[in-house]
């Protein structure tokens, strides 16, 4: 069996290798760069039961298992790191209890820890470009093929209702089924069969090298300043000696070509400013890299994993939004028992059906 990804993010990287591990023939097929997208730039940070009460709460689980699993499994290090999580408020510069040394004593003044989130049986965090990378090459370990190139659609038998390879820049991949595994930019799909409407919700961040300075402590903080709303702040300082902060999620329109993001350069000067108040850990000469990236969304928030309707062998696995990190890895496993086998074993795929959700008019992409 022949299976075609559309895709090297870390959707198709560990479905590729959950694949390769049932002996299944994998070629990846990528248009820019292993984890050039979210992928590279999200921050990591992986939680077992921050989806408690939801449809996503098996999946996290089970994926926050088979993040703690796979470094001794795969036998590499992409320094996967247990931590702590702190909820909490970032005073103005006028309140009263500006100076009040912070619980935390490696933050500033006036940054007030009010709650633990999590603690390192609950909380973790992985680097997510090394921990891409490392899967796809566990999976070329045992055998999948990366293939540069642009997927431009789908190869379908001779009365159209199978989907039996895709259209790539240099010619034809032939398959026994196709995951379409691109983040956002699965919505081009929609031109070849009916998918859902996926969108992407761009952050901007900034990598600060801070080495041994910054323990793991994960921060999720409120910034309060005068003539300005409340800003959500997410602080996760990683094992490699990085520390990846970002906030200002907004719905902005998605460029055709991952490698064409840019982030805003006001958004990127107020967020220095906002990490410089934070620590002075976050110098401005310890900026590594100044980055934006688009996570997928679907219309109800519950990604897309399964079969695409009406076109059989055909697969899709996006729309995981901001616990795309956290749920490859179950995403990976989920879906190499359902197309190796016919049926999952490990969670039940439910209510990430894509046929749950109205399928978009390709016509909208025109």
């Amino acid at each position: 069996m022949h299976v075609v990804i559309c895709g090297a993010g870390v959707i198709g990287a560990c479905t590729a290798y959950f694949l390769c591990r049932r002996g299944i023939d994998v070629s990846v097929v990528e248009r820019t760069e292993v984890a050039a997208a979210a992928s590279g730039k999200a921050g990591g940070f992986l939680a077992l039961d921050w989806c408690a009460g939801t449809a996503l709460d098996a999946l996290a689980r089970r994926s926050f298992e088979l993040h703690a699993a796979l470094p001794r499994e795969v036998g590499a290090d992409w320094s996967y790191r247990r931590m702590n999580a702190y909820g909490g408020v970032v005073l103005g510069e006028h309140s009263p209890h500006r100076h009040v040394p912070s619980e935390l004593g490696w933050l500033s003044d006036g940054v007030v820890i009010a709650s633990r989130l999590g603690t390192p049986k609950t909380t973790a965090i992985v680097p997510p470009r090394s921990f891409t990378a490392a899967m796809l090459k566990a999976a070329q370990g045992l055998g999948a093929r990366l293939h540069a190139g642009r997927v431009a659609g789908l190869v379908r038998d001779a009365d159209g209702t199978a989907v039996t390879g895709v259209t790539v820049d240099d010619g034809t991949i032939e398959s026994d089924a196709v995951v379409i595994a691109m983040g956002p930019w699965s919505v081009l799909a929609a031109q070849w069969m009916a998918l859902p409407a996926v969108y992407g919700l761009q952050s901007p961040s900034l990598v600060y090298d801070t080495g041994t300075d910054v323990p793991a402590d994960a921060l999720f903080l409120e910034y309060q300043n005068e003539g300005h709303e409340a800003v959500s702040i997410e602080v996760f300082p990683r094992g490699d000696g990085t520390t990846h902060i970002t906030a200002f999620s907004d719905q902005s329109p998605l460029p055709t070509d991952p490698a064409a993001i840019a982030p805003d350069p006001r958004a990127i000067e107020r967020l220095q400013a906002i990490a410089g108040r934070l620590s002075p850990a976050f110098r401005p000469e310890r900026i590594s890299a100044r980055q934006s990236c688009f996570r997928p969304v679907t219309e109800d928030g519950l990604p897309l994993i399964g079969p695409v309707p009406g076109a059989a062998g055909a697969y899709v696995a996006t729309g995981h939004s901001v616990w795309g990190i956290l749920n490859a890895p179950a995403t990976g496993e989920a879906l190499a028992e359902l197309i190796a086998g016919g049926r999952t074993h490990s969670i039940d795929l439910a209510p990430f059906d894509p046929g749950r959700l109205q399928a978009l008019d390709p016509r909208r992409l025109r």
